[in-house]
């Protein structure tokens, strides 16, 4: 692949996934700043590996080494000695930032697991390989989420059917 077509290929994936990352970098750390550097870092990662071919498993892949990210940044020192500063991120409606905002509150394994199968849609075994964890285990993390998130919801005045 020439210079042009490699600038154009990144160029394409970076519309087409940094919201994607980072609504997943700013719900694991919780600041912007951090979540715009986490994804800056992704996309220098992507830039250092060879193209892909399949963009199912370029998606999973940017999600994965997204999520990597922000866990090495939680043990980092700077992090472990200051307090971290939440902002709201902006959502696409009120409702949607409100609930959102209670979805902050779940642990991170369960938030991680509500937003791939609710926000991106991925099923169970996706979530799995993406997390490079078992099924059963994120049917578990998915179902006690859920039953956790309707609870906050529910003391908020939500309506959850």
């Amino acid at each position: 692949m020439n210079e042009t077509a490699l600038n154009t290929y990144i160029q394409n994936i970076i519309e087409m996934y940094s919201d994607t990352l980072m609504r997943i970098a700013y719900q694991n750390t919780g600041c912007r700043d951090d979540a715009e550097d986490i994804v800056q870092e992704v996309f220098i990662k992507l830039m250092l590996k060879p193209p892909f071919q399949d963009e199912v498993y370029l998606k999973a892949w940017l999600i994965r080494v997204a999520i990597n990210l922000c866990k090495d940044h939680k043990k980092s020192f700077w992090q472990r000695k200051v307090d971290a500063i939440t902002e709201d991120y902006p959502a696409v409606s009120p409702e949607q930032g409100e609930i959102w905002h209670e979805v902050r509150k779940l642990g991170e394994n369960y938030r991680n697991v509500i937003y791939l199968y609710f926000y991106e849609g991925y099923n169970i075994p996706e979530i799995a390989k993406i997390l490079g964890r078992k099924e059963n285990t994120v049917s578990s993390w998915l179902g006690r989420a859920k039953k956790k998130l309707k609870l906050i919801l529910s003391e908020g005045g939500y309506e959850y059917e």
